[in-house]
């Protein structure tokens, strides 16, 4: 895949300013001065603009940092885009084809861009807009022209995305989110970076990354998250932009993930190894018209 003509850029970000707490809340007492206290630190002297989302239903508590931020999507929205094909197929009541599953399986477990580009033109922007709709994700805004990888995202939408596809709803139903999840949590072990890092063994892990570099904030890096086990049953999302470089964003969702898997579960014992940061970014999330 190609990037939109002068796409690239290696022009440096700008040292945001300081960054707010984050606003948390909880029903377990001392969590939330907590989380909002050590997300504050691991973002202390961070470059670029982050953005958080925390729900841990366990113990009803909630996290968020510059919800509304809108970002580039990369290839976190293809989280979206299967969601809406398993929403669209769910209408006409029948099962996705061997076809479109397997399209499905490389596009999650692989990010793989010429499946997003396929499921992305077969489903068309009236029923990528309906889903989301549907989801009240109202702060999404579809990429234009065919380049998926420029939707526009916020923290606060891709929470709510998470909320569906972790728990029973009216907009995808318990089949469609067992089967979104199973994917998610197939994701190879290369681009299992994110907010898995930290997470304590035993605890189920389900994830989506994304990664695009531009002329202007430099890199986007995202991760969004779901995590069940331990007492806990949380999802995740941390959204970056003026990253230097693609491991910078990394190594700034880690930081964060690493202190919100510690608060929720002190005691428990963190997974090792297996989410280090790809070293040499090879894929290239925004899709050309056609190709």
């Amino acid at each position: 895949m190609l990037l939109p003509l002068g796409a690239v850029a290696t022009a440096p970000p700008a040292l945001a300013a300081t960054a707010p707490k984050p606003a948390c809340t909880s029903a377990q007492p001392g969590l939330a001065a907590k989380l909002g206290k050590d997300i504050a630190a691991a973002l202390k002297n961070r470059k670029g603009t982050v953005a958080v989302g925390l729900h841990d239903r366990t113990t009803n508590t909630t996290c968020t940092l510059r919800a509304t931020t809108a970002f580039d999507s990369a290839s976190v929205v293809k989280a979206t885009v299967l969601a809406t094909l398993l929403w669209d197929a769910q209408k006409s009541r029948r099962s996705l084809t061997s076809r479109e599953k397997s399209l499905a399986t490389a596009m999650i477990t692989k990010s793989d861009n010429a499946a997003t580009s396929t499921l992305w033109r077969q489903l068309g922007a009236t029923k990528v807009k309906g889903f989301l709709r549907a989801a009240k994700m109202t702060g999404t805004v579809p990429g234009s022209g065919g380049y998926w990888g420029l939707t526009r995202i916020n923290a606060a939408d891709e929470q709510k995305l998470l909320a569906l596809i972790t728990g029973s709803n009216a907009v995808l139903t318990d089949a469609s989110r067992g089967y979104l999840l199973t994917l998610m949590g197939k994701v190879i072990p290369s681009q299992r970076w994110g907010t898995p890092a930290g997470a304590p063994s035993g605890v189920s892990i389900h994830v989506k990354n994304g990664w695009l570099q531009r002329a202007t904030h430099g890199w986007r890096v995202h991760s969004i998250g779901a995590f069940k086990g331990g007492g806990h049953d949380y999802t995740l999302s941390v959204l970056t932009h003026g990253n230097s470089t693609m491991n910078y964003g990394v190594a700034t969702i880690q930081g964060v993930a690493k202190v919100v898997h510690k608060d929720l579960a002190p005691r428990a014992a963190a997974a090792a190894g297996g989410y280090a940061p790809t070293i040499t970014p090879r894929e290239a999330f925004v899709a050309v018209p056609g190709a």
